[in-house]
């Protein structure tokens, strides 16, 4: 009871705030957590919680193109872009996190504005002509055209292409153009952005029009977890060399948390000048608490059961005890590559929803959140399968 009340009174204070939120913050945060305490529990008040947090979000759909913007005012719905995104473009990580909570928000309540919202983003995304087949982390949304061609796995595009394959795990494996998306992105991203190091350390390197920039940032290290789950959901000429990919990517992953004194990984870390899986700016050797390497070793783990992805998570549990525990909970550090570095007194959020989540589950047993009845959103919450789970909760249709 009391953490309804608290998710109840937190919830209305965020749907009455006059100020500009997130829409990909607050879906994967928000709408999230919601539609997966309605899938867990059955109690309607999450799933009418989630139907009213959707209305407010809709009008950053109300674009040229149905692109939505990347910030909106719960309380007058007014919207906008932020101004550094290539001259007011929305961000392709942003717009392609919405398919998860949208799809299954239109399923328990009958309402199908949500998918339609989404599945036109989709739509658009598809039938534009890209770049070497590779998706640019920005779009206009008055003229439905890319801005500045970058490139990532990691941030700005990273949960596009999760979402791409969970949607089609999501929907009992019928949604097949989210398959083919997917499918047809990472040929791309393959030939284009997976890098072999002269140490033999396989990563994703962001690309800047045609120039590769030799680095991976933390947040690209969940894409070890989504090749493997992409090769082991479906058997198919490039199953193999996914899960090789798979296995490398969290690997190096691990290597950049290896090579640090305090056995975490920085924000980001290159492959240039002799130097591999290390940052060579101040400004990317902190760690936030970020969950992204963890998924990964929890995702191997579920499909290979190599040992050694439980033995890389403890020692980063032993890190994390080490060097981040204080007092009143959990705090990032500046700097990786000292032992006594600096703490920044700050506990993100995503460190209860993600990084604990995903320690707890690479040592717990398959049946708990089986992966052939969950997936899991961008923020880490579990939203049941259709077809495959008796939790999903659909709406009886009329």
């Amino acid at each position: 009871m009391y953490v309804t009340c608290v998710l109840t009174s937190g919830f209305a204070k965020i749907l009455f705030q006059n100020s500009e939120m997130s829409l990909f913050e607050t879906n994967i945060r928000f709408m999230g957590s919601l539609l997966a305490s309605y899938a867990l529990t059955g109690d309607v008040m999450f799933r009418d919680k989630a139907a009213l947090l959707g209305e407010r979000l809709l009008p950053a759909f109300q674009t040229e193109t149905g692109i939505p913007h990347s910030l909106i005012n719960l309380h007058t719905g007014a919207s906008k872009n932020y101004g550094w995104a290539s001259s007011g473009c929305s961000i392709l990580a942003e717009i392609g996190t919405m398919h998860l909570e949208f799809t299954y928000l239109s399923d328990i309540t009958g309402n199908p504005i949500y998918r339609a919202k989404v599945e036109h983003v989709r739509k658009t995304l598809k039938n534009l002509e890209k770049p070497k087949g590779l998706y640019p982390n920005y779009i206009h949304p008055k003229t439905g055209k890319w801005g500045r061609h970058h490139m990532s796995l990691g941030g700005l595009g990273d949960s596009f292409y999760e979402y791409l394959l969970k949607a089609w795990i999501q929907s009992g494996k019928e949604d097949s153009e989210a398959r083919e998306m997917y499918d047809e992105a990472m040929d791309a991203v393959v030939k284009h952005m997976i890098m072999r190091s002269a140490g033999g350390l396989l990563y994703a390197s962001d690309l800047q029009y045609e120039r590769l920039e030799h680095k991976m940032g933390h947040l690209a290290c969940f894409a070890g977890g989504m090749f493997a789950l992409g090769a082991k959901t479906q058997e198919n000429e490039v199953s193999n060399q996914h899960m090789d990919i798979a296995a490398g990517l969290t690997n190096t992953c691990h290597e950049s948390y290896d090579r640090s004194a305090t056995k975490l990984g920085p924000e980001a870390f290159h492959f240039i000048e002799g130097n591999e899986a290390k940052s060579l700016k101040n400004g990317e050797k902190y760690y936030i608490l970020r969950p992204e390497t963890f998924e990964s070793y929890f995702v191997m783990w579920r499909l290979t059961k190599d040992p050694k992805y439980r033995e890389w998570g403890w020692e980063a549990v032993q890190a994390l005890e080490r060097h981040c525990r204080v007092p009143g909970g959990y705090t990032g550090l500046h700097n990786v590559y000292q032992l006594d570095s600096p703490k920044d007194d700050v506990q993100q959020s995503y460190f209860f929803a993600e990084t604990l989540k995903y320690l707890y589950l690479l040592f717990s047993d398959d049946d708990l959140i089986s992966l052939d009845e969950w997936v899991f959103n961008s923020e880490a919450h579990a939203l049941p399968i259709r077809g495959k789970n008796p939790l999903y909760r659909a709406a009886p249709t009329l």
